[in-house]
Protein backbone atom coordinates (compact mmCIF):
# COMPACT_ATOMS: atom_id res chain seq x y z
CA UNK A 1 0.00 0.00 0.00
CA UNK A 2 2.99 2.02 0.99
CA UNK A 3 4.44 1.80 -2.45
CA UNK A 4 1.66 2.62 -4.28
CA UNK A 5 0.28 5.80 -2.89
CA UNK A 6 2.51 9.19 -2.31
CA UNK A 7 2.64 11.57 1.19
CA UNK A 8 -0.50 13.12 0.14
CA UNK A 9 -2.44 9.55 0.09
CA UNK A 10 -3.48 10.06 -3.61
CA UNK A 11 -3.00 6.80 -5.99
CA UNK A 12 1.19 7.50 -7.84
CA UNK A 13 -0.44 6.90 -11.10
CA UNK A 14 -2.97 9.36 -10.99
CA UNK A 15 -0.04 11.82 -9.46
CA UNK A 16 2.25 10.83 -12.22
CA UNK A 17 -0.30 11.61 -14.59
CA UNK A 18 -1.07 15.20 -13.46
CA UNK A 19 2.61 16.21 -13.19
CA UNK A 20 2.95 15.02 -16.96
CA UNK A 21 -0.14 16.97 -18.00
CA UNK A 22 1.06 20.13 -15.87
CA UNK A 23 4.75 19.70 -17.56
CA UNK A 24 3.38 19.44 -21.29
CA UNK A 25 1.12 22.93 -20.19
CA UNK A 26 4.27 24.25 -19.21
CA UNK A 27 6.42 23.19 -22.27
CA UNK A 28 3.40 24.17 -24.69
CA UNK A 29 3.84 27.85 -22.87
CA UNK A 30 7.87 27.77 -23.07
CA UNK A 31 7.41 26.92 -26.62
CA UNK A 32 5.45 29.72 -27.08
CA UNK A 33 6.95 32.46 -25.07
CA UNK A 34 8.53 34.33 -27.55
CA UNK A 35 6.31 33.81 -31.12
CA UNK A 36 2.79 34.07 -28.44
CA UNK A 37 1.04 38.11 -28.07
CA UNK A 38 1.77 39.43 -24.01
CA UNK A 39 5.31 37.49 -24.94
CA UNK A 40 6.71 36.19 -21.12
CA UNK A 41 3.40 37.36 -18.99
CA UNK A 42 1.21 35.49 -21.26
CA UNK A 43 3.76 32.34 -20.78
CA UNK A 44 3.46 32.84 -16.68
CA UNK A 45 -0.66 32.62 -17.08
CA UNK A 46 0.16 29.44 -18.50
CA UNK A 47 2.40 28.19 -15.93
CA UNK A 48 0.04 29.30 -13.58
CA UNK A 49 -2.32 27.15 -15.09
CA UNK A 50 -0.28 24.50 -15.45
CA UNK A 51 0.35 24.13 -11.62
CA UNK A 52 -3.06 24.37 -10.40
CA UNK A 53 -3.64 21.65 -12.64
CA UNK A 54 -1.78 19.50 -10.31
CA UNK A 55 -4.31 19.61 -7.78
CA UNK A 56 -7.13 19.15 -10.21
CA UNK A 57 -8.30 15.62 -8.63
CA UNK A 58 -8.38 16.80 -4.79
CA UNK A 59 -9.77 20.00 -5.35
CA UNK A 60 -11.72 20.63 -8.94
CA UNK A 61 -13.22 23.50 -7.85
CA UNK A 62 -10.79 25.55 -6.68
CA UNK A 63 -8.43 24.90 -9.86
CA UNK A 64 -11.19 25.69 -12.07
CA UNK A 65 -11.51 28.86 -10.25
CA UNK A 66 -8.10 29.26 -10.74
CA UNK A 67 -7.65 28.54 -13.75
CA UNK A 68 -10.83 31.01 -14.94
CA UNK A 69 -9.64 33.44 -13.41
CA UNK A 70 -6.01 33.43 -15.62
CA UNK A 71 -8.21 32.83 -18.60
CA UNK A 72 -10.25 36.08 -17.56
CA UNK A 73 -6.82 37.85 -17.46
CA UNK A 74 -6.07 36.52 -20.66
CA UNK A 75 -8.92 38.01 -22.36
CA UNK A 76 -8.77 41.11 -20.67
CA UNK A 77 -5.07 41.19 -21.99
CA UNK A 78 -6.70 40.78 -25.72
CA UNK A 79 -4.13 38.07 -26.04
CA UNK A 80 -5.90 36.16 -27.95
CA UNK A 81 -6.85 31.96 -27.61
CA UNK A 82 -3.15 30.23 -26.78
CA UNK A 83 -2.27 26.52 -27.10
CA UNK A 84 -2.06 26.15 -23.25
CA UNK A 85 -5.65 27.03 -23.15
CA UNK A 86 -6.22 23.34 -23.11
CA UNK A 87 -5.94 23.85 -19.18
CA UNK A 88 -9.35 25.38 -19.00
CA UNK A 89 -10.88 22.42 -20.93
CA UNK A 90 -9.14 20.04 -18.66
CA UNK A 91 -10.06 22.10 -15.26
CA UNK A 92 -13.63 21.74 -16.97
CA UNK A 93 -13.47 18.15 -17.34
CA UNK A 94 -12.28 17.55 -13.66
CA UNK A 95 -14.40 19.65 -11.84
CA UNK A 96 -17.35 18.17 -14.12
CA UNK A 97 -16.02 14.48 -12.81
CA UNK A 98 -14.32 14.80 -9.63
CA UNK A 99 -16.35 17.75 -8.08
CA UNK A 100 -18.44 16.63 -5.10
CA UNK A 101 -21.66 18.19 -6.37
CA UNK A 102 -22.82 18.16 -9.94
CA UNK A 103 -23.75 21.49 -9.71
CA UNK A 104 -20.15 22.75 -9.57
CA UNK A 105 -20.01 21.46 -12.74
CA UNK A 106 -23.36 22.95 -14.19
CA UNK A 107 -21.81 26.07 -12.88
CA UNK A 108 -18.14 25.77 -14.59
CA UNK A 109 -19.98 24.93 -17.75
CA UNK A 110 -22.10 28.29 -17.94
CA UNK A 111 -18.41 29.95 -17.01
CA UNK A 112 -17.09 28.07 -20.17
CA UNK A 113 -19.76 29.69 -22.37
CA UNK A 114 -19.33 32.70 -21.51
CA UNK A 115 -15.27 32.42 -22.07
CA UNK A 116 -16.06 31.02 -25.37
CA UNK A 117 -18.06 33.97 -25.88
CA UNK A 118 -15.61 36.45 -24.95
CA UNK A 119 -13.10 34.58 -26.87
CA UNK A 120 -14.77 34.61 -30.02
CA UNK A 121 -15.51 38.50 -29.46
CA UNK A 122 -11.92 38.99 -30.59
CA UNK A 123 -12.13 37.81 -34.07
CA UNK A 124 -12.06 40.69 -36.84
CA UNK A 125 -15.55 40.10 -38.52
CA UNK A 126 -18.92 38.84 -37.61
CA UNK A 127 -18.91 35.63 -39.88
CA UNK A 128 -15.32 34.66 -38.47
CA UNK A 129 -16.72 35.13 -34.43
CA UNK A 130 -19.49 32.92 -35.43
CA UNK A 131 -16.95 30.19 -37.11
CA UNK A 132 -14.78 30.79 -34.12
CA UNK A 133 -17.96 30.75 -31.16
CA UNK A 134 -19.53 27.74 -32.92
CA UNK A 135 -16.27 25.75 -32.93
CA UNK A 136 -15.27 26.18 -28.84
CA UNK A 137 -18.71 25.81 -27.98
CA UNK A 138 -18.29 22.41 -29.71
CA UNK A 139 -15.11 21.86 -28.12
CA UNK A 140 -16.32 22.50 -24.53
CA UNK A 141 -19.44 21.21 -24.88
CA UNK A 142 -18.19 18.08 -26.23
CA UNK A 143 -15.48 17.56 -23.08
CA UNK A 144 -18.62 18.68 -20.34
CA UNK A 145 -20.20 16.07 -21.54
CA UNK A 146 -17.36 13.22 -21.80
CA UNK A 147 -16.84 14.39 -18.16
CA UNK A 148 -20.39 13.67 -17.47
CA UNK A 149 -20.49 10.14 -18.59
CA UNK A 150 -17.56 9.62 -16.88
CA UNK A 151 -18.73 11.06 -13.68
CA UNK A 152 -21.65 8.81 -13.42
CA UNK A 153 -19.89 5.73 -14.52
CA UNK A 154 -17.26 6.36 -12.11
CA UNK A 155 -20.06 6.75 -9.24
CA UNK A 156 -21.74 3.94 -10.59
CA UNK A 157 -18.47 2.00 -9.74
CA UNK A 158 -18.12 3.42 -6.61
CA UNK A 159 -21.88 2.38 -5.69
CA UNK A 160 -21.05 -1.13 -6.51
CA UNK A 161 -18.05 -1.47 -4.79
CA UNK A 162 -19.83 0.37 -1.64
CA UNK A 163 -22.79 -1.91 -2.39
CA UNK A 164 -20.21 -4.88 -1.74
CA UNK A 165 -18.91 -3.62 1.02
CA UNK A 166 -21.93 -3.32 2.72
CA UNK A 167 -22.87 -6.76 1.79
CA UNK A 168 -20.01 -7.97 3.44
CA UNK A 169 -20.43 -6.31 6.56
CA UNK A 170 -23.96 -8.08 6.36
CA UNK A 171 -22.86 -11.30 5.70
CA UNK A 172 -20.15 -10.61 8.78
CA UNK A 173 -23.16 -9.73 11.24
CA UNK A 174 -25.14 -12.67 10.42
CA UNK A 175 -22.40 -15.02 10.79
CA UNK A 176 -21.84 -13.72 14.18
CA UNK A 177 -25.08 -13.46 15.08
CA UNK A 178 -25.49 -17.37 14.07
CA UNK A 179 -22.41 -18.01 15.83
CA UNK A 180 -23.84 -16.58 19.04
CA UNK A 181 -27.19 -18.00 18.45
CA UNK A 182 -25.44 -21.26 17.80
CA UNK A 183 -23.18 -20.97 21.31
CA UNK A 184 -26.50 -20.04 23.27
CA UNK A 185 -28.14 -23.54 21.99
CA UNK A 186 -25.05 -25.58 23.37
CA UNK A 187 -25.06 -24.16 26.09
CA UNK A 188 -28.99 -23.99 26.79
CA UNK A 189 -29.09 -28.08 25.87
CA UNK A 190 -25.81 -28.94 27.74
CA UNK A 191 -27.20 -27.04 30.80
CA UNK A 192 -30.51 -29.41 30.34
CA UNK A 193 -28.72 -32.40 30.00
CA UNK A 194 -25.99 -31.77 32.55
CA UNK A 195 -27.54 -30.03 35.08
CA UNK A 196 -30.61 -32.21 35.63
CA UNK A 197 -28.22 -35.48 35.61
CA UNK A 198 -26.01 -33.89 38.19
CA UNK A 199 -29.06 -32.47 40.60
CA UNK A 200 -30.28 -36.14 40.34
CA UNK A 201 -27.12 -37.71 40.86
CA UNK A 202 -26.30 -35.24 44.00
CA UNK A 203 -28.67 -35.76 45.56
CA UNK A 204 -28.86 -39.95 45.62
CA UNK A 205 -25.13 -40.06 45.95
CA UNK A 206 -25.72 -37.79 49.08
CA UNK A 207 -28.91 -40.15 50.51
CA UNK A 208 -26.71 -43.51 49.95
CA UNK A 209 -23.62 -42.37 52.10
CA UNK A 210 -26.32 -41.33 55.08
CA UNK A 211 -27.71 -44.78 54.28
CA UNK A 212 -25.32 -47.23 53.75
CA UNK A 213 -25.48 -48.39 57.36
CA UNK A 214 -28.52 -47.45 58.30
CA UNK A 215 -30.82 -49.24 55.31
CA UNK A 216 -27.77 -51.00 52.67
CA UNK A 217 -31.27 -51.78 50.17
CA UNK A 218 -32.36 -48.29 50.00
CA UNK A 219 -28.58 -47.37 49.32
CA UNK A 220 -28.54 -49.75 46.59
CA UNK A 221 -31.46 -48.20 45.04
CA UNK A 222 -29.69 -44.85 45.05
CA UNK A 223 -26.89 -46.04 44.03
CA UNK A 224 -28.55 -47.48 41.22
CA UNK A 225 -30.81 -44.30 40.37
CA UNK A 226 -27.08 -42.67 40.08
CA UNK A 227 -25.92 -45.48 37.51
CA UNK A 228 -28.85 -45.07 35.63
CA UNK A 229 -28.82 -41.14 35.36
CA UNK A 230 -25.63 -41.46 34.78
CA UNK A 231 -26.12 -44.30 31.42
CA UNK A 232 -29.16 -41.68 30.78
CA UNK A 233 -27.21 -38.47 30.45
CA UNK A 234 -23.81 -39.89 28.60
CA UNK A 235 -27.03 -41.31 25.80
CA UNK A 236 -27.82 -37.94 26.00
CA UNK A 237 -24.42 -36.04 25.32
CA UNK A 238 -23.33 -38.67 22.99
CA UNK A 239 -26.91 -37.76 20.95
CA UNK A 240 -26.10 -34.17 21.11
CA UNK A 241 -22.29 -34.06 20.21
CA UNK A 242 -23.43 -36.32 17.27
CA UNK A 243 -25.85 -33.86 15.98
CA UNK A 244 -23.56 -30.98 15.96
CA UNK A 245 -20.81 -32.47 14.32
CA UNK A 246 -23.57 -33.81 11.43
CA UNK A 247 -24.85 -30.17 11.41
CA UNK A 248 -21.24 -28.90 11.56
CA UNK A 249 -19.12 -28.21 8.66
CA UNK A 250 -20.82 -29.57 5.41
CA UNK A 251 -23.96 -30.71 7.34
CA UNK A 252 -25.89 -27.84 6.68
CA UNK A 253 -25.85 -24.20 8.56
CA UNK A 254 -29.09 -24.22 9.81
CA UNK A 255 -30.11 -25.38 13.78
CA UNK A 256 -30.44 -29.15 14.69
CA UNK A 257 -33.14 -30.63 12.14
CA UNK A 258 -36.39 -32.53 14.43
CA UNK A 259 -36.25 -35.30 11.94
CA UNK A 260 -33.52 -36.87 13.70
CA UNK A 261 -34.78 -39.96 15.26
CA UNK A 262 -32.81 -39.62 18.15
CA UNK A 263 -34.11 -36.43 18.90
CA UNK A 264 -37.41 -37.58 18.13
CA UNK A 265 -37.20 -39.96 21.43
CA UNK A 266 -36.97 -37.22 23.87
CA UNK A 267 -40.32 -36.20 23.29
CA UNK A 268 -43.99 -36.91 24.93
CA UNK A 269 -43.57 -40.41 25.12
CA UNK A 270 -40.71 -40.41 27.26
CA UNK A 271 -42.02 -38.36 29.60
CA UNK A 272 -43.51 -41.35 31.81
CA UNK A 273 -39.20 -42.87 32.29
CA UNK A 274 -38.77 -38.61 33.14
CA UNK A 275 -41.20 -38.51 35.99
CA UNK A 276 -40.32 -42.19 37.00
CA UNK A 277 -36.47 -41.10 37.35
CA UNK A 278 -37.17 -38.23 39.46
CA UNK A 279 -39.51 -39.99 41.38
CA UNK A 280 -37.11 -42.73 42.36
CA UNK A 281 -34.82 -39.31 43.10
CA UNK A 282 -36.78 -38.63 45.98
CA UNK A 283 -39.58 -36.74 44.67
CA UNK A 284 -43.56 -37.95 44.93
CA UNK A 285 -44.72 -36.91 41.88
CA UNK A 286 -48.51 -36.98 40.36
CA UNK A 287 -48.96 -36.24 37.19
CA UNK A 288 -52.23 -35.10 35.10
CA UNK A 289 -53.11 -35.72 31.51
CA UNK A 290 -55.86 -33.15 30.13
CA UNK A 291 -57.79 -33.69 26.88
CA UNK A 292 -56.24 -35.59 24.36
CA UNK A 293 -52.65 -35.25 22.87
CA UNK A 294 -52.39 -33.87 19.31
CA UNK A 295 -49.91 -34.81 17.02
CA UNK A 296 -47.18 -32.35 17.83
CA UNK A 297 -44.15 -31.08 15.88
CA UNK A 298 -41.32 -32.51 17.33
CA UNK A 299 -39.44 -29.68 17.99
CA UNK A 300 -42.74 -28.71 20.19
CA UNK A 301 -42.53 -31.91 21.78
CA UNK A 302 -38.76 -31.29 22.97
CA UNK A 303 -40.03 -27.59 24.42
CA UNK A 304 -42.70 -29.37 26.93
CA UNK A 305 -40.19 -32.68 27.83
CA UNK A 306 -37.21 -29.98 28.31
CA UNK A 307 -39.39 -27.94 30.83
CA UNK A 308 -41.11 -30.39 32.32
CA UNK A 309 -37.40 -31.73 33.29
CA UNK A 310 -35.88 -28.65 34.31
CA UNK A 311 -38.93 -27.68 36.82
CA UNK A 312 -38.60 -31.03 38.03
CA UNK A 313 -34.96 -30.30 38.57
CA UNK A 314 -35.33 -27.28 40.20
CA UNK A 315 -37.97 -28.58 42.30
CA UNK A 316 -35.51 -31.21 43.67
CA UNK A 317 -33.00 -29.14 43.93
CA UNK A 318 -34.67 -26.28 45.90
CA UNK A 319 -37.99 -27.94 47.07
CA UNK A 320 -35.79 -30.83 48.59
CA UNK A 321 -36.08 -34.71 48.33
CA UNK A 322 -40.04 -35.77 49.51
CA UNK A 323 -41.43 -32.72 48.44
CA UNK A 324 -45.16 -33.60 46.20
CA UNK A 325 -44.93 -32.02 42.91
CA UNK A 326 -48.13 -31.96 40.46
CA UNK A 327 -47.44 -32.05 36.70
CA UNK A 328 -50.30 -31.02 34.47
CA UNK A 329 -50.64 -31.36 30.81
CA UNK A 330 -53.31 -29.61 29.21
CA UNK A 331 -54.19 -30.50 25.72
CA UNK A 332 -56.83 -28.23 23.13
CA UNK A 333 -57.32 -27.37 19.76
CA UNK A 334 -55.38 -24.28 20.57
CA UNK A 335 -52.61 -25.07 22.65
CA UNK A 336 -50.66 -27.29 25.40
CA UNK A 337 -50.23 -25.65 28.95
CA UNK A 338 -47.71 -27.10 31.03
CA UNK A 339 -48.36 -26.53 34.93
CA UNK A 340 -45.74 -28.00 37.70
CA UNK A 341 -46.47 -27.12 41.37
CA UNK A 342 -44.25 -28.46 44.44
CA UNK A 343 -45.01 -27.81 48.02
CA UNK A 344 -41.67 -26.80 49.36
CA UNK A 345 -41.66 -29.81 51.86
CA UNK A 346 -38.92 -31.31 51.25
CA UNK A 347 -36.14 -32.39 52.83
CA UNK A 348 -33.01 -29.85 52.88
CA UNK A 349 -30.23 -31.59 50.41
CA UNK A 350 -27.37 -31.89 52.32
CA UNK A 351 -25.02 -30.76 49.79
CA UNK A 352 -26.94 -28.92 46.91
CA UNK A 353 -25.51 -28.92 43.28
CA UNK A 354 -24.77 -25.22 42.61
CA UNK A 355 -27.28 -23.39 41.14
CA UNK A 356 -25.73 -21.70 37.71
CA UNK A 357 -29.00 -19.55 37.47
CA UNK A 358 -29.94 -20.24 33.37
CA UNK A 359 -32.95 -22.53 34.09
CA UNK A 360 -35.52 -20.06 33.95
CA UNK A 361 -33.54 -18.31 30.93
CA UNK A 362 -33.01 -21.38 29.03
CA UNK A 363 -37.14 -22.69 30.00
CA UNK A 364 -38.15 -19.14 28.18
CA UNK A 365 -36.08 -19.13 25.85
CA UNK A 366 -37.45 -22.22 24.33
CA UNK A 367 -40.68 -21.31 25.15
CA UNK A 368 -40.06 -18.19 23.42
CA UNK A 369 -39.44 -20.12 19.59
CA UNK A 370 -42.74 -21.27 19.67
CA UNK A 371 -44.40 -17.72 20.37
CA UNK A 372 -45.29 -19.23 23.85
CA UNK A 373 -45.41 -17.73 27.96
CA UNK A 374 -43.61 -18.81 30.85
CA UNK A 375 -45.06 -17.55 34.42
CA UNK A 376 -42.65 -18.99 37.42
CA UNK A 377 -42.58 -17.56 41.02
CA UNK A 378 -43.60 -18.97 44.51
CA UNK A 379 -47.09 -19.93 45.81
CA UNK A 380 -49.24 -18.42 47.99
CA UNK A 381 -49.35 -21.70 49.85
CA UNK A 382 -46.29 -22.30 49.91
CA UNK A 383 -43.71 -24.18 47.09
CA UNK A 384 -43.30 -22.90 43.31
CA UNK A 385 -45.17 -22.86 40.31
CA UNK A 386 -44.11 -22.86 36.55
CA UNK A 387 -46.83 -22.83 33.61
CA UNK A 388 -46.31 -22.52 30.17
CA UNK A 389 -48.17 -22.40 27.26
CA UNK A 390 -47.70 -23.10 23.75
CA UNK A 391 -49.83 -22.25 21.05
CA UNK A 392 -50.20 -25.19 18.45
CA UNK A 393 -49.49 -24.12 15.02
CA UNK A 394 -51.73 -23.73 12.44
CA UNK A 395 -50.87 -26.29 10.01
CA UNK A 396 -47.58 -28.63 9.77
CA UNK A 397 -44.69 -27.08 9.22
CA UNK A 398 -40.99 -28.72 8.74
CA UNK A 399 -40.11 -28.42 12.51
CA UNK A 400 -36.91 -27.51 13.59
CA UNK A 401 -35.86 -28.71 17.13
CA UNK A 402 -35.15 -25.52 19.94
CA UNK A 403 -32.53 -26.97 21.43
Amino acid sequence: MTVRRTLFGRPLRGVAFDVAVAALVVLVSLASAVTQPGGWAATLVGVGMAVALLFRRTHPSAVTVVVAVLALVQVVAEWGPLVYDVAVLIALYSVVKYGERLRDGVLAGAVAAVGVLLAAAQTPNVIQWWVTALWYALVTGAVWLVALNVRTRRLYVLSLEERATTLEREREAEFRAAVAEERTRIARELHDVVAHSMAVMIVQADGARFMFDRDPAQARTAVKVVADTGRQALEEMRRLVGVLRDAGPGGGDGPVVAADPEHRRLALAELPDLLARFDDAGLRIRSTVTGTPPALPPGLELTVYRVVQEALTNALKHAGVGAGVEVVLTYSDEAVVVRILDNGLGRPLVSPAPSGGHGLLGMRERVTVYDGSLTAGPRPVGGWQVEVRLPLPSEPATEVIAA
